[in-house]
């Protein structure tokens, strides 16, 4: 194999991260709805934790295609 095939699975492998940001996005929102739903009132109260999670949570997706991106491209 040549060195582009490597860094074509180099960049697979970094591109993972993005399926953790989406599982982690959807445990994230599922929690808050479920959460909402049993106690309204609360619901206002824990909004901006759910903003903080999601920021972090994209953070980490879109470092992992930096990551991937830099793999293909950087010589």
């Amino acid at each position: 194999m040549d060195a582009t095939a490597y860094k074509y699975i180099g960049a697979g492998l970094a591109m993972l991260g993005m399926i953790g940001a989406g599982v982690g996005l959807g445990i994230l929102f599922g929690n808050f709805f479920q959460g909402a739903l049993r106690n309204p009132s609360a619901a206002k109260s824990q909004q901006t934790n759910l903003f903080i999670g999601m920021a972090l949570t994209e953070a980490l997706g879109i470092f992992a295609f930096v990551v991937a991106v830099l793999i293909l491209y950087a010589s």
